[in-house]
């Protein structure tokens, strides 16, 4: 019955909508997999470099960013997807073969470009969230919880590395440091641990 009922809608339907009902049907069971194997934690997005971002930077120049990809397994299903449902509507409604195409192709790459940004910015969280502190070394920050003299204690600083605010616990060798004091990072000690030294010197120069 299931198979009659498949070939009395199926049968009728011109060559353009058949194409839009199969691009949407297959794309569609991509794009449900491709979620569900991303719950479960696996990946298998690859990525290929085609510089659309346009940024700014601090003195106002646009430039491309290198780090947004607009081509990706997910955006091309997330492109195919949309077109194949926004031609099947379009045809649906009485539109012409050239408007479903049209609206479809508009559909799709609105759709590729939404899920390509949403990659971007996903890989800029990690990114902040795996930060090189090597890159701290002689930066200057702020106390934020006071330092004890000598290396007697731990207190932490804010520092801005990579264009991200980090909390960083640090020591230092002189005068104990209040909240609110000008550092300077002097030595990297490990991956969470830098030493300091009062930086109002520095600052002055």
């Amino acid at each position: 019955m299931v198979l009659l009922f498949l070939e009395d809608w199926w049968g009728p339907l011109s060559s353009t909508e058949k194409l839009f009902w199969g691009i949407s049907l297959v794309f569609s069971v991509l794009f449900l997999i491709q979620f569900v194997v991303s719950l479960i934690g696996l990946d298998f997005d690859s990525e290929t470099d085609v510089d659309v971002h346009v940024d700014v930077d601090t003195h106002g120049d646009y430039h491309l960013d290198p780090s947004f990809t607009i081509l990706s397994v997910r955006s091309i299903i997330a492109f195919f997807t949309f077109f194949g449902w926004t031609g099947v509507l379009v045809l649906g409604s009485g539109g012409s073969v050239w408007a479903a195409i049209g609206f479809a192709s508009l559909s799709g790459l609105v759709a590729m470009f939404i899920v390509g940004y949403i990659i971007y910015l996903f890989t800029r969280l990690t990114e902040e969230g795996n930060i090189n502190l090597s890159k701290a070394l002689y930066t200057t920050g702020e106390v934020y919880l006071s330092i004890p003299a000598n290396k007697n204690g731990q207190g932490k600083v804010h520092l801005k590395i990579q264009g991200a605010l980090k909390e960083v616990d640090a020591v230092t060798d002189g005068d104990t440091l209040p909240t609110g004091s000008s550092i300077k990072v002097v030595e990297i000690i490990d991956d969470n641990l830098i030493l300091v030294e009062q930086a109002d010197f520095f600052l002055k120069f």
